[in-house]
């Protein structure tokens, strides 16, 4: 009898290149749980984020972070949160749904979402190319998460850095989306 053994693999495998000072790579290393709010638990997870995490319940399209700062509660919508964090702490998803037991809803979504880390000197400029939101400091702070559209696909965006930005897409169309970001800084390079 043959016998199978599956390994788990990114999107993209790994995917990491530089343009001159710019480098675009998988963030594979991150994980994303999505939580839904239910129907006026609002305070009631407002208060156990701050004492658990030091954060509060982001309004839409803003972020709060953990008092460590390892992880990122993006405001998604208006009863929906998604919880940035790094797949690196192994129980984190069992933590945090211990921790908010009957505050949510939660649904692993890693799995759904390719997610890509661009960072460096050109970054603002290649995804002038193709983003139609103001990427500018003053405007787009670290505090700030947006959904939008990039050569035809859905994405999320937010701020990892001073010229970083984590952009998230589904992960079905996961090589398109890094051919549109991967030309977009051939571009400007």
């Amino acid at each position: 009898m043959v016998e199978y053994s599956l390994t788990a693999d990114s999107p993209l495998s790994g995917f990491r290149e530089t343009f001159e000072s710019t480098v675009l790579e998988e963030a594979a290393n991150l994980g994303v749980l999505s939580m839904a709010i239910p129907l006026g638990g609002l305070a009631a997870l407002n208060k156990a984020l701050a004492d658990a995490y030091g954060a509060t319940v982001p309004v839409v399209g803003k972020i709060s972070s953990s008092s460590d700062g390892k992880i990122r509660f993006l405001g998604i919508s208006s009863d929906q949160i998604f919880i940035i964090f790094t797949d690196a702490q192994a129980d984190i998803v069992r933590a945090i749904e211990t921790t908010l037991k009957g505050l949510g809803y939660f649904t692993l979504q890693s799995d759904n979402w390719v997610r890509l880390r661009l960072s460096g000197s050109k970054s603002r400029e290649a995804l002038a190319r193709i983003c139609p939101i103001d990427l500018d400091p003053s405007i787009f702070t670290d505090d700030q998460v947006s959904r939008t559209v990039m050569e035809h696909l859905g994405t999320i965006i937010f701020r990892d850095g001073d010229d970083a930005f984590i952009l998230m897409s589904a992960s079905s169309s996961a090589t398109s989306f890094l051919h549109a970001v991967k030309t977009s800084i051939q571009n400007v390079t």
